[in-house]
Protein backbone atom coordinates (compact mmCIF):
# COMPACT_ATOMS: atom_id res chain seq x y z
CA UNK A 1 0.00 0.00 0.00
CA UNK A 2 1.11 3.52 -1.01
CA UNK A 3 -0.85 5.49 2.02
CA UNK A 4 -3.26 7.16 -0.61
CA UNK A 5 -6.00 6.61 2.64
CA UNK A 6 -3.38 8.28 5.17
CA UNK A 7 -2.33 11.08 2.78
CA UNK A 8 -6.56 11.67 2.51
CA UNK A 9 -6.90 12.03 5.85
CA UNK A 10 -4.47 14.05 6.25
CA UNK A 11 -6.07 16.94 4.31
CA UNK A 12 -3.45 16.27 1.14
CA UNK A 13 -4.82 17.41 -2.12
CA UNK A 14 -4.35 14.30 -4.27
CA UNK A 15 -3.98 14.59 -8.24
CA UNK A 16 -4.34 12.04 -10.36
CA UNK A 17 -5.81 10.72 -14.27
CA UNK A 18 -7.45 7.71 -15.55
CA UNK A 19 -6.31 4.59 -17.50
CA UNK A 20 -8.67 3.94 -19.89
CA UNK A 21 -6.49 1.63 -22.49
CA UNK A 22 -6.32 -1.52 -20.69
CA UNK A 23 -2.59 -1.30 -21.34
CA UNK A 24 0.24 -2.05 -18.82
CA UNK A 25 2.68 -0.14 -20.76
CA UNK A 26 1.02 3.47 -20.55
CA UNK A 27 -0.22 2.47 -16.94
CA UNK A 28 3.52 1.78 -16.30
CA UNK A 29 4.15 5.37 -18.31
CA UNK A 30 1.65 7.37 -16.68
CA UNK A 31 3.02 5.85 -13.11
CA UNK A 32 5.91 6.90 -13.86
CA UNK A 33 5.28 10.60 -14.77
CA UNK A 34 4.43 11.97 -11.44
CA UNK A 35 0.52 11.71 -10.74
CA UNK A 36 -0.25 10.35 -6.83
CA UNK A 37 -2.53 8.10 -8.13
CA UNK A 38 -4.83 6.27 -10.70
CA UNK A 39 -7.93 5.23 -11.53
CA UNK A 40 -8.19 2.02 -13.86
CA UNK A 41 -11.42 1.87 -15.48
CA UNK A 42 -13.30 -1.17 -15.49
CA UNK A 43 -16.60 0.60 -16.11
CA UNK A 44 -15.90 2.00 -19.40
CA UNK A 45 -12.41 1.62 -20.51
CA UNK A 46 -11.27 -0.73 -22.77
CA UNK A 47 -9.48 -3.51 -20.95
CA UNK A 48 -10.76 -6.98 -19.24
CA UNK A 49 -10.45 -7.74 -15.98
CA UNK A 50 -7.99 -9.91 -16.49
CA UNK A 51 -5.90 -7.18 -18.04
CA UNK A 52 -6.04 -5.69 -14.28
CA UNK A 53 -3.06 -7.85 -13.01
CA UNK A 54 -1.12 -6.63 -15.71
CA UNK A 55 -1.57 -2.90 -14.99
CA UNK A 56 -1.13 -3.15 -11.16
CA UNK A 57 2.54 -4.65 -11.34
CA UNK A 58 3.17 -2.35 -13.64
CA UNK A 59 2.20 0.65 -11.33
CA UNK A 60 4.23 -1.61 -8.50
CA UNK A 61 7.44 -0.30 -8.98
CA UNK A 62 5.84 3.51 -9.30
CA UNK A 63 4.98 5.98 -6.65
CA UNK A 64 1.48 6.30 -7.93
CA UNK A 65 -1.11 4.64 -6.09
CA UNK A 66 -3.83 2.27 -8.17
CA UNK A 67 -7.53 2.28 -7.01
CA UNK A 68 -9.83 0.66 -9.90
CA UNK A 69 -13.58 1.62 -10.62
CA UNK A 70 -16.24 -1.86 -10.96
CA UNK A 71 -18.97 -2.08 -13.06
CA UNK A 72 -21.02 -2.51 -10.30
CA UNK A 73 -21.46 -2.83 -6.39
CA UNK A 74 -21.40 -6.93 -6.76
CA UNK A 75 -19.06 -8.13 -4.16
CA UNK A 76 -17.48 -11.11 -6.21
CA UNK A 77 -16.20 -8.26 -8.63
CA UNK A 78 -14.90 -5.45 -5.35
CA UNK A 79 -13.12 -8.24 -3.73
CA UNK A 80 -11.53 -9.91 -7.09
CA UNK A 81 -10.22 -6.25 -7.43
CA UNK A 82 -9.00 -6.20 -4.15
CA UNK A 83 -7.48 -9.80 -3.82
CA UNK A 84 -5.13 -8.83 -7.12
CA UNK A 85 -3.83 -5.54 -5.52
CA UNK A 86 -6.14 -2.34 -5.80
CA UNK A 87 -5.37 0.18 -3.10
CA UNK A 88 -8.82 1.32 -3.31
CA UNK A 89 -12.39 0.70 -5.42
CA UNK A 90 -14.37 3.49 -6.73
CA UNK A 91 -18.38 2.25 -7.09
CA UNK A 92 -20.11 4.32 -9.77
CA UNK A 93 -23.94 5.32 -10.10
CA UNK A 94 -24.37 4.75 -6.70
CA UNK A 95 -27.99 6.08 -6.16
CA UNK A 96 -29.50 5.53 -2.87
CA UNK A 97 -27.68 4.28 0.83
CA UNK A 98 -28.05 0.63 0.43
CA UNK A 99 -26.38 0.41 -3.00
CA UNK A 100 -22.85 2.83 -0.65
CA UNK A 101 -23.33 -0.28 2.09
CA UNK A 102 -23.43 -3.01 -0.23
CA UNK A 103 -20.14 -1.85 -1.95
CA UNK A 104 -18.52 -0.79 1.48
CA UNK A 105 -19.38 -4.66 2.87
CA UNK A 106 -17.62 -5.47 -0.25
CA UNK A 107 -14.47 -4.17 0.44
CA UNK A 108 -14.17 -5.24 4.21
CA UNK A 109 -13.75 -8.74 5.79
CA UNK A 110 -16.23 -9.45 8.22
CA UNK A 111 -18.16 -8.43 10.96
CA UNK A 112 -17.75 -4.79 8.70
CA UNK A 113 -18.79 -6.80 5.77
CA UNK A 114 -19.13 -9.86 4.14
CA UNK A 115 -15.69 -9.71 1.62
CA UNK A 116 -14.59 -13.51 1.06
CA UNK A 117 -11.16 -14.36 2.76
CA UNK A 118 -8.54 -15.86 0.85
CA UNK A 119 -5.08 -15.95 1.50
CA UNK A 120 -3.42 -17.33 -1.92
CA UNK A 121 -3.93 -13.55 -3.96
CA UNK A 122 -1.22 -11.04 -4.59
CA UNK A 123 -2.63 -8.61 -2.14
CA UNK A 124 -1.59 -10.31 0.84
CA UNK A 125 1.59 -11.19 -1.01
CA UNK A 126 0.33 -14.89 -1.66
CA UNK A 127 -0.24 -15.51 2.62
CA UNK A 128 3.14 -14.27 3.14
CA UNK A 129 1.45 -10.73 4.71
CA UNK A 130 -2.33 -11.74 5.46
CA UNK A 131 -2.62 -11.28 8.79
CA UNK A 132 -1.00 -7.77 8.23
CA UNK A 133 -3.04 -6.95 5.20
CA UNK A 134 -6.43 -8.36 7.06
CA UNK A 135 -5.85 -6.09 9.99
CA UNK A 136 -5.03 -3.20 8.53
CA UNK A 137 -7.80 -3.01 5.86
CA UNK A 138 -9.98 -0.17 7.33
CA UNK A 139 -6.65 1.70 7.82
CA UNK A 140 -5.26 1.52 4.13
CA UNK A 141 -8.50 0.63 1.77
CA UNK A 142 -9.74 3.39 -0.05
CA UNK A 143 -13.64 3.24 -0.43
CA UNK A 144 -14.96 5.53 -3.26
CA UNK A 145 -18.64 6.23 -4.16
CA UNK A 146 -19.12 8.20 -7.01
CA UNK A 147 -21.99 10.60 -6.28
CA UNK A 148 -22.89 11.07 -10.21
CA UNK A 149 -27.54 10.93 -10.16
CA UNK A 150 -30.01 12.87 -8.56
CA UNK A 151 -31.16 10.42 -6.26
CA UNK A 152 -27.54 10.03 -4.38
CA UNK A 153 -27.77 13.44 -4.30
CA UNK A 154 -30.72 13.35 -2.23
CA UNK A 155 -29.06 11.03 -0.12
CA UNK A 156 -25.75 11.84 0.63
CA UNK A 157 -25.68 13.31 3.41
CA UNK A 158 -26.78 9.46 4.83
CA UNK A 159 -24.45 7.83 2.43
CA UNK A 160 -21.50 10.32 3.91
CA UNK A 161 -22.27 9.10 7.00
CA UNK A 162 -21.49 5.72 6.35
CA UNK A 163 -18.57 3.67 7.81
CA UNK A 164 -16.06 2.80 4.92
CA UNK A 165 -17.41 5.58 2.64
CA UNK A 166 -13.95 7.30 2.07
CA UNK A 167 -14.24 9.59 -0.44
CA UNK A 168 -18.08 10.93 -2.23
CA UNK A 169 -16.26 11.47 -5.99
CA UNK A 170 -18.66 13.74 -8.01
CA UNK A 171 -18.72 12.54 -11.82
CA UNK A 172 -19.55 15.78 -13.47
CA UNK A 173 -20.45 13.96 -16.79
CA UNK A 174 -23.11 11.88 -15.57
CA UNK A 175 -24.37 14.22 -12.63
CA UNK A 176 -25.50 16.99 -15.06
CA UNK A 177 -26.95 14.69 -16.99
CA UNK A 178 -29.20 13.45 -14.54
CA UNK A 179 -29.66 16.71 -13.07
CA UNK A 180 -31.48 17.67 -16.70
CA UNK A 181 -28.68 20.04 -17.55
CA UNK A 182 -25.30 18.21 -19.12
CA UNK A 183 -22.19 19.48 -19.87
CA UNK A 184 -23.49 23.11 -18.23
CA UNK A 185 -21.19 22.86 -15.01
CA UNK A 186 -21.33 26.51 -14.23
CA UNK A 187 -25.48 25.73 -13.85
CA UNK A 188 -26.43 27.15 -10.51
CA UNK A 189 -28.26 23.72 -10.78
CA UNK A 190 -24.57 22.02 -10.83
CA UNK A 191 -22.80 24.28 -8.45
CA UNK A 192 -25.32 23.89 -5.68
CA UNK A 193 -25.37 20.39 -6.33
CA UNK A 194 -21.21 20.10 -5.57
CA UNK A 195 -21.88 22.12 -2.41
CA UNK A 196 -24.19 20.32 -1.17
CA UNK A 197 -22.09 17.37 -1.78
CA UNK A 198 -18.67 18.51 -0.35
CA UNK A 199 -20.55 20.28 2.65
CA UNK A 200 -21.97 16.53 3.47
CA UNK A 201 -18.76 15.31 3.12
CA UNK A 202 -17.13 17.81 5.38
CA UNK A 203 -19.75 17.35 8.31
CA UNK A 204 -19.15 13.71 7.70
CA UNK A 205 -15.30 13.87 8.06
CA UNK A 206 -14.57 12.59 4.95
CA UNK A 207 -13.13 13.60 1.33
CA UNK A 208 -14.61 14.47 -1.88
CA UNK A 209 -13.26 13.83 -5.38
CA UNK A 210 -14.15 14.92 -8.59
CA UNK A 211 -13.13 14.56 -12.42
CA UNK A 212 -12.12 17.57 -14.67
CA UNK A 213 -12.20 18.18 -18.26
CA UNK A 214 -9.84 21.29 -17.83
CA UNK A 215 -6.88 21.90 -15.62
CA UNK A 216 -7.13 25.54 -15.68
CA UNK A 217 -10.36 23.98 -12.59
CA UNK A 218 -8.22 22.44 -10.30
CA UNK A 219 -7.43 25.36 -7.73
CA UNK A 220 -10.79 26.46 -7.91
CA UNK A 221 -11.78 22.62 -6.70
CA UNK A 222 -9.07 22.70 -4.27
CA UNK A 223 -9.78 25.67 -2.51
CA UNK A 224 -13.33 23.99 -1.97
CA UNK A 225 -12.08 21.40 0.43
CA UNK A 226 -11.94 18.94 -2.81
CA UNK A 227 -8.86 16.45 -2.26
CA UNK A 228 -8.90 13.91 -4.59
CA UNK A 229 -8.44 15.10 -8.03
CA UNK A 230 -8.72 14.04 -11.64
CA UNK A 231 -7.56 15.10 -14.77
CA UNK A 232 -7.19 13.36 -18.24
CA UNK A 233 -6.30 10.06 -19.36
CA UNK A 234 -3.80 8.02 -21.12
CA UNK A 235 -6.40 7.87 -24.16
CA UNK A 236 -6.45 11.40 -23.62
CA UNK A 237 -2.81 11.90 -23.65
CA UNK A 238 -2.03 9.66 -26.49
CA UNK A 239 -4.78 10.84 -28.53
CA UNK A 240 -3.89 14.58 -27.88
CA UNK A 241 -0.23 13.75 -28.26
CA UNK A 242 -0.73 12.32 -31.97
CA UNK A 243 -2.47 15.24 -33.18
CA UNK A 244 -0.88 17.79 -32.20
CA UNK A 245 2.53 16.01 -33.39
CA UNK A 246 0.37 15.48 -36.69
CA UNK A 247 -0.78 18.82 -36.94
CA UNK A 248 3.03 19.98 -36.47
CA UNK A 249 4.16 17.27 -39.41
CA UNK A 250 1.50 18.63 -41.44
CA UNK A 251 2.04 22.11 -41.43
CA UNK A 252 5.63 21.37 -42.23
CA UNK A 253 4.93 19.59 -45.16
CA UNK A 254 2.59 22.13 -46.53
CA UNK A 255 5.08 24.94 -45.96
CA UNK A 256 7.99 22.35 -47.67
CA UNK A 257 5.63 22.01 -50.78
CA UNK A 258 4.43 25.34 -50.99
CA UNK A 259 8.83 26.60 -51.58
Amino acid sequence: MKGLKKRLKAGETLSGCWLNLGSAVTAEIVGLAGFDWVLIDLEHGAGEPKDLLHQLQALEHTATAPIVRVESVAKQRIHRVLDVGAEGVMCPMIKSVEDAETAVKGMHYPPMGHRGVAKMVRATAFGKAFDAYRLHTEDNLVGIIQIETREAVEQVEEIAGIDGVDVLFIGPADLSMSLGIFGQLDHPTFIAAVDRIVLAAKRAGKATGILLFDPAEFTKYQQMGIQLIACGSDATFVANGAAELAKKLNQLKKGTTST
